[in-house]
C-alpha cells in the first residue's frame, strides 16, 4: 500500500499544482487513498519533495529539483503495479495501473540487469528488451518472484 501511495503521490503532482499538505490529502482521497496526515507528511519526507516558489504566488510541492527523489524499490512496487506479464521472443510486456508505468521502469532501470538491453514506458504499459529468449524468461520468473505471484 505504501508503494502504491507514493506512486499516487508522484502521479497528482505531475499534474496539479499542490499547495498544501492537506489539498494532497485530499486528491488522494479523490483517488480512494485514505491516509494521514503523519504519513503523508513521512512519505513527502521520503519521496525528498521540497517547497518551491510559485511565480503566481504562493508555493507548491514538486519532486526534487535536482532529481534526487526517492522512490520505492521495484520489490515494494511489483506487487502493486503489476497487474500482467507477457512475453515473446525477447520482449516481456509488463501491464500496470494507468500512469504507472514510467515509475515501475525508472525501478527497473536501476536494477541495471546485464540481460537487458533496456526498457520503454509507456502509461500503463512497460515494455522491456531481454538480451535474448532465454533471458526474457528468466527475467520474467524473477520479476513473478519479486512481485509474490505464482509462476
Amino acid at each position: 500500500m505504501k508503494s502504491q501511495r507514493r506512486v499516487a503521490i508522484m502521479n497528482i503532482l505531475k499534474r496539479t499544482r499542490v499547495h498544501s499538505q492537506e489539498q494532497l490529502r485530499e486528491l488522494l482521497q479523490a483517488e480512494g487513498i485514505d491516509v494521514t496526515q503523519a504519513t503523508l507528511s513521512r512519505d513527502m519526507r521520503e519521496l525528498q519533495l521540497a517547497k518551491l516558489a510559485d511565480p503566481e504566488g504562493g508555493s507548491y510541492y514538486a519532486p526534487a529539483p535536482n532529481g534526487n527523489s526517492i522512490a520505492p524499490p521495484l520489490d515494494q512496487m511489483l506487487p502493486a503495479l503489476m497487474l500482467s506479464l507477457e512475453g515473446v521472443g525477447p520482449l516481456l510486456i509488463v501491464k500496470t495501473p494507468a500512469g504507472s508505468a514510467m515509475m515501475l521502469g525508472s525501478a527497473f532501470d536501476r536494477q541495471q540487469w546485464p540481460d537487458v538491453v533496456g526498457c520503454v514506458a509507456g502509461d500503463d504499459t512497460l515494455l522491456i528488451i531481454a538480451r535474448s529468449e532465454r533471458a526474457r524468461r528468466g527475467l520474467a520468473a524473477k520479476l513473478k518472484e519479486l512481485a509474490g505471484v505464482a509462476p
